[in-house]
């Protein structure tokens, strides 16, 4: 018998544990956080990336207090709060952290004006091309479906695939936009062991590339292991968040 919802989001495992215990104590910047959420797992990375003094604080989705709820009416993770201010979206928050803390490196967004642009197009690619057919594909329950998710998955990470640089996706340096795409990544297990999926049926390049990114100490830093645990409800086309809700009408996912 599945799990109820309500007993499945208690706190971050695996080595996120030790993460959320370094970031208890309170601090100028509050990150409020699902430590199932590939998109919170997203700004996660970049605070771990720049070393940025925060303050973690685990949003149960089913018991939302009433002071998230009021600065944050979208009740969305991941959201901050910045001196009494807040934002959300996870990758507004990337590029805000960049902007607010320019002391802390490594910068996440190249200096170079037509690379940051670029950078951006294929961050955008990943919103667009990809993460609406990841959990399309999670969320399909006939054979047809899957398959048809499947062969749009596997075309949209080819594209990405060939622009690889190496070892990450501009080159030597670490970007935005691995960090857009990264936390899908160590959540693919999940169709591999559900939607017959596998990173050697993309390509080389792609096995090879996500291989070593999700190996980034920010990443496994942030990586819980109960992932497949919070997905069942995705697998049966059960769950009832934004996303799924999104995805089942075809819209843009908030």
């Amino acid at each position: 018998m599945p799990v109820p919802d309500e007993q499945i989001f208690p706190h971050a495992t695996g080595n996120a544990i030790s993460t959320v215990e370094a970031h208890k104590e309170p601090q100028e910047l509050i990150f409020y956080a699902g430590w199932f959420c590939p998109f919170v797992q997203r700004s996660w990375i970049v605070l771990e990336e720049k070393g940025i003094p925060y303050q973690y604080k685990e949003v149960n989705p089913y018991k939302k207090e009433k002071h998230f709820l009021d600065i944050n009416p979208k009740g969305l993770v991941p959201a901050v709060e910045y001196h009494g201010k807040a934002l959300y979206e996870s990758l507004v928050l990337c590029e805000f952290f960049e902007d607010a803390y320019p002391g802390h490196k490594p910068a996440i967004l190249p200096g170079d004006a037509y690379t940051k642009a670029y950078a951006r197009l294929w961050v955008d690619f990943v919103s667009k091309a990809f993460v609406p057919v990841f959990f399309r594909l999670i969320m399909s329950q006939e054979p047809e479906k899957q398959e048809s998710a499947r062969t749009e998955l596997y075309d949209a990470l080819r594209k990405f695939a060939a622009q690889v640089k190496g070892p990450y996706f501009l080159g030597d340096e670490f970007s935005l936009v691995d960090v857009a795409i990264v936390p899908f990544i160590t959540r693919d297990y999940i169709l591999a062991d559900h939607r017959n999926y596998s990173r050697e049926g993309i390509s080389a390049e792609w096995k090879q590339y996500a291989d070593h990114v999700e190996q980034r100490e920010s990443v496994l830093k942030t990586k819980s292991d109960k992932y497949a645990e919070v997905y069942g409800r995705y697998l049966r086309d059960e769950a009832q968040s934004d996303a799924a809700k999104a995805i089942r009408a075809g819209r843009v996912i908030p």
